[in-house]
């Protein structure tokens, strides 16, 4: 452009400059502003109009030495409405780079024209093109010797693909478009070489849900069908499987992933159906999901497994919202006790689960702190959370020791962010994996003390994002300033005593991040499952068809994979409480229209329905008498028995009642667990006592009878005394009969009127049955036990 406007300038006439000089000063400085911009405008308009892209396909050898030769191919594009004359694409050299600042620098700028753009190799090591037509793309290839590019000393070149030509716009020679990359050139193997060490993740979102079949199988049920995407050929995981088994990574595995694969491979997982149905899964599945543990098996022989808690649970989100409420760390704990039995079970080989891993390496005190509640002692953080603040002119190694024993393990944020964005195209590619080696190489040429560097990318790459990974580490392995070391090794090497330690505070963790976080009423929700999922195992004989399924379940509802799925994250939770209430519902009792007394006693029996497949036990049945006054459950208030069905049965329970009067009177129906817990709902209905037996009114009115007697008695005897007095006499203090005067405290007990006994009220086991009582609506008392249940009709 300043080309274009010095061309431009020298083309006006003399008077047409003065004239607008004039102008300008007579309008003053705002119109001289604008007047002085218009030289600039018009090339920048052609720019804009006639724009050039070059696009860098690949570059082989990705770090090449003397003695290679370096082939560079891609495509250019005239994007504009002229054709480009005179053209050619020339490969340019610029200065080498010696910060890692600087590289950034020239990747944020890598298409500006503008910029310095090196020095041409020219010669026969360009391509021309006599025309370049708008709206045509035309591919170039060249190869140069590298001895032909003078590059010097070892370190990282800026290295640029130009394509230069002419418009009739701007008939002069100049370059229309640019794409910059580095050239990392280490012709010998380095005095000291870093250790890297990259993690290689195996991680998906979740796919199994909480519901498992009726049958000895307990065949899952799946929430969709994406897996098996991912799993076949050229599928991300297929991808991520098939490269990194001819690469020297670390692989960290969610546990949660290998289970639901290994549950694919026995061929009777389920998928969702239409109305609350489920449909069986697609049995070519089954051969994908074998074919991709048995490749995974391979891979992984020989080479570091670190097993992430079971579901990967997110650390920030549990220790930001989830620590408050009771019982979520339990489940950290949980998770991290399968993981390892998990893949172990499924891959067999011993994994480490030393391992901690939150979000994007971002940490903090609370993070720290639950990070290492369950176990693991190792913490991979991030470079740019743990920040430098000596002012180290390098980089340090990855292990710092933060105290309580506690080792975090630092990823350099640079190298592990290399890899993310947008890289199905090839020269996003080509020039991810440029950088990534222009940043390592960097960093070996920092010091001459060895350090170990981690590499930690993104949790699930694309299949774009594994294939440009896979190309960096391939190069990087045949490097001369690298060396491949495991995670554990690196996490064990001495650490850098002048490297930060200083976890940062909670308010510096990253807002973005906080955004995305797991609130605390997931959590509490999480907390209301466990507690139902308590209470319902409780009465279950063969508790892990429901522990297991469950436990899980509750463990992925703490994904990390659910950020930035709040939604969906809900939607999840609400399935899982929704099933457990569904199981839970199927122990229940049965509910019970009005029943009719008859007579002072008898059995009334309540109904327990178990359909669920397993018998179902520990549980207490209660039948409480609102008016125990009138109607007593087994002599008193309310009464209790224990009650076990089989699967598949109902189980009626009967209880003895008596009765003391006519009426209306409302029983309660309840079970519990043996602990006291109710369990399910209540069930209330209402006992009509319709009659008391003769002998009950004969007792109480023989009663009423005698307290009349005593009554005149007691009357007749005051009249004679007073009679006697009034004749002269004293008071008849000691007559005869005063032994047998009701009012006489000193009187025997046994010749008061008796109340019938509590146990006449209770048994009534030996009273005749009386030709007044209709046909009663319950059953005589019968001391026989219950069976195990009636056969559920369903």
């Amino acid at each position: 452009m300043a080309e274009a406007a010095d061309f431009q300038a020298t083309s006006a006439s003399p008077a047409r400059r003065w004239l607008r000089r004039t102008g300008a000063l007579l309008a003053g400085a705002p119109l001289l502003a604008a007047l002085l911009q218009l030289p600039a405008a018009a090339p920048a308009q052609a720019d804009s109009s006639d724009p050039v892209s070059v696009a860098l396909d690949s570059l082989t050898p990705n770090a090449p030495t003397d003695g290679d030769t370096l082939t560079v191919s891609g495509t250019v594009t005239n994007n504009g409405k002229q054709a480009v004359t005179g053209a050619h694409v020339g490969l340019r050299v610029g200065p080498p780079l010696d910060t890692r600042s600087a590289i950034d620098a020239v990747a944020q700028h890598s298409d500006d024209v503008q910029g310095d753009s090196g020095t041409e190799v020219g010669g026969k090591y360009v391509e021309k093109f006599a025309t370049l037509a708008p709206g045509v793309a035309e591919h170039f290839s060249i190869s140069v010797p590298m001895d032909k590019l003078d590059l010097g000393d070892a370190g990282v070149y800026e290295f640029g693909v130009a394509l230069s030509g002419q418009t009739s716009a701007q008939p002069w020679d100049q370059v229309l478009g640019i794409q910059r990359t580095f050239l990392p050139y280490q012709p010998s193997d380095a005095d000291t070489k870093t250790k890297t060490t990259f993690l290689w993740p195996l991680i998906s979102t979740v796919h199994m849900t909480a519901k498992t079949g009726a049958g000895e199988l307990q065949t899952p049920v799946f929430h969709n069908d994406d897996l098996a995407k991912e799993l076949a050929p050229g599928g991300r995981l297929a991808q991520m499987v098939d490269l990194g088994k001819d690469l020297d990574v670390t692989w960290v595995i969610d546990p949660d992933l290998l289970a639901s694969v290994d549950a694919m491979a026995t061929g009777n997982y389920r998928l969702p159906g239409d109305n609350g149905t489920t449909t069986p899964g697609p049995k070519d599945h089954q051969a994908i999901a074998k074919q991709w543990l048995a490749d995974l098996q391979d891979a992984v022989a020989g080479k570091e497994v670190v097993a992430l808690p079971f579901g990967d649970p997110d650390l920030a989100s549990l220790a930001h919202n989830g620590t408050s409420v009771t019982g979520s760390l339990s489940h950290l704990k949980d998770a991290t006790d399968v993981a390892a039995t998990t893949v172990k079970t499924v891959l067999h080989v011993t994994p480490s689960t030393d391992f901690a891993w939150p979000v994007d390496g971002a940490v903090d005190p609370s993070i720290m702190k639950v990070a290492t509640s369950a176990g693991a002692d190792r913490v991979i953080a991030g470079s740019d959370s743990l920040q430098e603040t000596a002012g180290l002119p390098y980089t340090p190694s990855a292990a710092r020791p933060v105290g309580g024993g506690t080792t975090a393990v630092v990823s350099d944020a640079r190298l592990s962010t290399a890899f993310e964005g947008d890289l199905t195209k090839a020269d996003s590619t080509t020039l991810a994996v440029q950088e990534f080696l222009a940043q390592s190489l960097e960093v070996n040429a920092q010091t001459d003390k060895q350090r170990s560097i981690v590499i930690a990318p993104q949790r699930m790459p694309t299949a774009s994002q594994a294939q440009a990974m896979a190309a960096a580490l391939k190069a990087l392995e045949g490097a001369n300033w690298s060396q491949s070391q495991d995670l554990t090794s690196a996490a064990k090497d001495k650490p850098d005593p002048n490297a930060t330690t200083q976890i940062p505070s909670s308010q510096a963790y990253p807002s973005s991040l906080r955004r995305q976080e797991l609130p605390t009423t997931a959590f509490e929700q999480i907390a209301r499952t466990q507690d139902k999922l308590d209470n319902f195992q409780v009465i279950l004989t063969d508790r892990s068809r429901v522990v297991t399924p469950f436990g899980r379940a509750i463990n992925r509802e703490m994904s990390t994979s659910w950020r930035g799925r709040s939604g969906d994250a809900e939607s999840y939770r609400n399935g899982v409480e929704a099933w457990l209430d569904e199981l839970s519902a199927q122990v229940k009792l049965i509910d019970k229209s009005e029943t009719k007394l008859s007579g002072r006693s008898a059995t009334i029996p309540v109904t327990v329905q178990n359909n669920l497949v397993q018998p179902a036990g520990h549980l207490i049945l209660r039948l409480t008498s609102t008016m125990p006054t009138r109607l007593k459950i087994g002599g008193k208030a309310y009464s209790e028995q224990p009650v076990s069905v089989s699967g598949g049965h109902s189980q009626s329970v009967k209880f003895a009642t008596s009765a003391n009067a006519n009426g209306r009177v409302t029983v309660v129906a309840q079970l519990y667990t043996e602990d006291g817990q109710e369990y399910g709902d209540a069930v209330s209905f209402d006992v009509k006592v319709t009659e008391v037996t003769p002998t009950v009114m004969l007792v109480i009115g023989g009663g009423v009878l005698l307290l009349v007697l005593a009554g005149f008695r007691m009357y007749t005897q005051r009249k004679r005394a007073a009679a006697r007095q009034a004749e002269g006499n004293g008071p008849d203090t000691a007559g005869e009969d005063g032994a047998d005067e009701p009012g006489n405290p000193d009187a025997p007990a046994d010749r008061l009127p008796r109340e019938p006994e509590e146990s006449d009220s209770r048994t009534g086991a030996d009273d005749p049955q009386q030709p007044s009582d209709p046909a009663p609506d319950t059953a005589p008392e019968n001391a026989d036990p219950s069976g195990t249940g009636e056969r559920v009709d369903r």
